[in-house]
């Protein structure tokens, strides 16, 4: 069982609007409607995939995936390329003019798994969009209580601990230019500045419950200071776990997984001019 200590009534502002923070897999959830939305995700973030590779990422079988494949291109949602494989469609591409992550999850997984052994928490790499966070990549623990899988999601940059360290590392003009229409974004320039003043004289990012009530968690920028973060890393548990003695230890180990993510994409950024999401932006 994976339980998260959540209100589900929590609520944040996104876009001018409050919208729940809380998104855990719906009791009656239609297989069939998920795994199609998985797919997308999976297009949009990672790039080209083929039949047997997106069967295997979604657990099903190759006539499944390939049936879903063929309803995502009906929909405008992929196409196929000559090689076979699909590709993001034409819709998908239109979405905020989102790049590819396949490079950094790939690099960044093995460093997580090497996290989560290290502290037996959950945890997640994520990158930027605008005044949001999208998280690319989950990596659970193995406890009966623990923080569930968040690969996918969107949520507000300046709650989420791996946003907030992100957001710490950015220029006045920068934050100013993400934030500046608070009608749109729900969230004033001026609160946003409080949370990065805070994190920048800790060194490293808290979550005490902005996003989950129960969940808290640590985030650490992936990027040498002074450049633009290409990611960040988070742990995140049970708020009836933490402690603020666990905080030097937390830190540490994300720290370090940090610097060997850092050290993993600056030889993919070099071969590839920094053209994908491994490279700093």
């Amino acid at each position: 069982m994976i339980a998260t200590l959540c209100r589900y009534d929590h609520a944040v502002p996104q876009s001018g609007m409050y919208v729940s923070c809380v998104k855990n897999k719906p009791k009656y959830s239609i297989d069939s409607v998920d795994h199609a939305l998985r797919l997308a995700i999976l297009l949009q973030q990672e790039g080209p995939l083929g039949v047997t590779d997106a069967a295997a990422r979604l657990g099903v079988a190759r006539s499944t995936a390939h049936r879903l494949f063929t309803t995502l291109v009906y929909r405008d949602f992929a196409e196929q390329g000559e090689d076979r494989r699909y590709a993001a469609g034409p819709i998908l591409r239109s979405l905020n003019g989102v790049e590819p992550v396949k490079n950094l999850r790939t690099i960044a997984l093995p460093h997580l798994r090497t996290l989560v052994g290290r502290t037996n928490e959950t945890a997640n790499v994520m990158v930027l969009r605008g005044a949001q966070i999208q998280m690319v990549a989950t990596v659970e623990c193995d406890h009966i209580l623990r923080v569930g899988d968040r690969e996918g999601r969107l949520l507000p940059a300046h709650l989420v601990s791996g946003g907030r360290a992100i957001l710490a590392r950015l220029s006045r003009a920068e934050l100013e230019a993400r934030y500046a229409d608070e009608a749109q974004t729900g969230v004033p320039l001026e609160l946003v500045e409080r949370i990065v003043r805070q994190t920048r004289r800790r060194g490293f990012a808290v979550n005490d419950q902005a996003t989950e009530a129960g969940l808290t968690a640590i985030g650490h920028a992936v990027g040498s200071p002074g450049d633009t973060p290409a990611a960040a890393l988070s742990l995140a548990l049970p708020t009836a776990r933490y402690h603020r003695r666990m905080l030097p230890d937390l830190v540490s180990a994300l720290a370090g997984a940090a610097r060997a993510i850092e050290r993993d994409l600056l030889p993919s950024a070099d071969d590839r001019g920094g053209s994908e999401n491994g490279s700093r932006r």
